[in-house]
This record gives C-alpha cells, structure tokens and sequence, in this order.
C-alpha cells in the first residue's frame, strides 16, 4: 500500500483527495497536515510512501517545506498540489525538488496516476510543462541570464543589488515583503547565485547598476 501524507489548510479540498484516493486499492490516506510545521513534524516521525503538498500553507508556504524536506528525505515523493497554474509556477517547484505538479483543477482526473508515477521513482508533468522544462534547459545555455527575466524580477533584481531593504523594495514596486522574498528566492534559483552579495556582484559586473560607494 502506498502510504500518503495530505497537506491542505482546507477541509473541503482534503475530504475531496481523501474521497478520489479512496478509489484505489493500492493507496491508504494515513495522516492530514494543515500547515507547513506539522508536514515537516509528520514527515520526521512516521514513515510516508508520498505526500501531496498544497503551497498555499499557513506559517512556513509550500516552497519552503519542499526544500526543508528535501534536505531531509531527498527520495521522498512529493507531489506538488495548487491552485495556480503550471505555466505559473510549475518550473518552479520542480527546480526546487518536487516530484510533479498537478493543478487542483486537474486532480479529479490525474491524481492517482500521478501518485503511482512518483511513486515509482517517476517525476508527473504534463506534455505543456515538459515542454516548458525543455525550453528552460535550452534558455539556460543561451545568452546572459539577466535578459531572460521578467520585468518584475529585473526590477527586484536590481533594487536588491542597489543596497534596498526588502521592505523599501516592497514599498517602491506596491507589492507585499513576502511577495518580495519570493522573486529574490526566484532570482537565485534562475540565475544559479547564493545569495545577495553574488547578485550584486553580477549586477555590477554586467552593469545594470552603478558600483556601490
């Protein structure tokens, strides 16, 4: 039996996973996280054959439990469940050590397949996202990263390498800090830098900015 972690916020959205996965004779529902802490205290003390894992977590977000956990448990499936599209963040959880992506709007239909796919060692994407995964690989070895980012994570980009406070770039561009901390974790994933002081560098080195001081 493929034992399997559901971690939503929403009752409604678990009933609705338990109820399709309660169609399988080979799946067994064997606990519910409801926010980022309790995923990460669940997978430390039980054994799970896979997890489904909203993003949209209360405390620490989804993107933030996937990397905790895979500094954990690097083979552990996990199966990377969400409101928002692929085109919007599917690249994304996938660099950052999911095992698929599947929309909410999809899971009626796909899930069990996806679930017996990661749990073979597999990763669950759609030929779109394939696809996408394929341009990405193809856009890494072309040209300067810089100019394959949005115009969002340009600006943050810079304003960042200028020396700016997550708080006064969240200020300046009227989006939220946590928006803010998003693309800079995004940033780095992209441009393959650790922290800010490396994409101050790069700034500086491809002048997009003016040298400090």
């Amino acid at each position: 039996m493929i034992k399997i972690l559901i971690a939503d916020d929403h009752p409604v959205v678990r009933e609705g996973l338990k109820q399709i996965l309660s169609k399988a004779k080979d799946m067994v529902v064997g606990g519910e996280a409801l926010n980022g802490q309790e995923v990460l205290d669940k997978v430390r003390d039980e054994k799970w054959d896979a997890i489904i894992l909203d993003l949209n977590m209360p405390g620490k977000d989804g993107f933030e439990v996937l990397k905790e956990i895979r500094r954990e448990k690097q083979k552990l499936p996990i199966l990377i469940l969400s409101i928002q599209s692929e085109e919007q963040i599917g690249v994304r959880v996938l660099r950052a050590g999911a095992s698929g992506f599947l929309s909410k709007e999809s899971a009626p239909k796909e899930l069990l397949n996806a679930i017996r796919k990661i749990h073979t060692g597999g990763k669950f994407v759609s030929e779109s996202l394939a696809e996408k995964l394929a341009i990405e690989v193809e856009v890494k070895t072309e040209g300067e990263p810089h100019k394959h980012l949005s115009n969002r994570e340009y600006q943050v980009l810079c304003s960042i390498a200028s020396g700016k406070t997550i708080l006064e770039i969240a200020k300046q561009l009227s989006i939220s800090d946590k928006t803010v901390r998003t693309y800079r974790e995004r940033l780095i994933e992209k441009m393959n830098l650790k922290n800010d002081v490396e994409m101050t560098h790069y700034a500086i080195q491809h002048k997009l900015i003016e040298p400090l001081g």
